[in-house]
């Protein structure tokens, strides 16, 4: 679904594309994919997530929850054209697996951790997709496209304060995470390892250079390393508990 994602944001964006440095190379920008065959691909890509969704246990409670996410999936390309913030609307859309997976192993969700873990998506999304978006800041003001990497402030220490917050609102809450599922995790494992990703944010916040597209682009790619951190430290604590 997040491939159907980027597959419907370049339909979207295909025209605002070509006027970007970064994107007018992609492919339906570039003419490489005609709009009819980009369809049939997204086509290709829902019936896969369909099939996907309609094997999980506890079928019908995942497919409302699955069904759910289809119109945050059609509208955030939109949001760049109209919300200040369109990187919060990605991460609300982008981090929704944190309710699917909990709905397929329970069949249920549990309040005092779900709203947590995708919160932490959210937040963290904002902090690495800004840094990301100041790649394009100059080509975004010139076509009036809005993002957090020009909405944060006019100077690099500004933007990197809110940054800061939005990293340590993340930490806090994948803490809360560990501390409210302290009957499946065995929390001290949890915590090092989510410290630990943490960490690496503030490392990625403090080096980023915003008028360094290399360097930018190289920070955005290292959040796989906190990705693979959370995992680990949920794996972890699982396993320990």
């Amino acid at each position: 679904m997040r491939g159907a994602g980027c597959t419907i944001n370049d339909l979207w964006d295909r025209d605002v594309d070509q006027k970007v440095a970064r994107t007018k190379t992609r492919p339906l920008a570039g003419g490489d994919v005609t709009v009819s065959q980009a369809i049939g691909f997204l086509a290709a890509q829902l019936s896969v997530g369909l099939g996907v969704l309609v094997s999980l246990p506890h079928t019908w409670y995942c497919f409302q929850w699955g069904t759910a996410s289809l119109p945050l999936v059609a509208m955030y390309p939109l949001t760049k054209r109209f919300l200040p913030w369109p990187q919060m609307f990605l991460g609300v859309t982008i981090n929704w697996g944190a309710w699917m997976g909990w709905a397929a192993t329970h069949g249920s969700m549990d309040w005092s951790i779900v709203p947590f873990l995708y919160g932490s998506g959210v937040t963290w999304t904002l902090v690495y997709d800004t840094i990301y978006a100041h790649q394009d800041k100059a080509d975004d003001t010139k076509l009036g496209l809005h993002s957090t990497a020009l909405a944060f402030g006019d100077n690099d220490q500004q933007q990197k304060m809110v940054l800061h917050g939005l990293a340590a609102l993340t930490w806090l809450q994948w803490m809360a995470v560990g501390y409210n599922a302290s009957d499946f995790l065995a929390v001290p494992y949890y915590q090092l390892g989510v410290t630990t990703a943490y960490a690496h944010l503030v490392w990625q916040i403090h080096t980023a250079d915003f008028d360094n597209p290399h360097n930018l682009a190289a920070r955005f790619r290292s959040n796989s390393a906190v990705g693979a951190l959370i995992f680990g430290s949920i794996a972890a604590g699982g396993y320990f508990q």
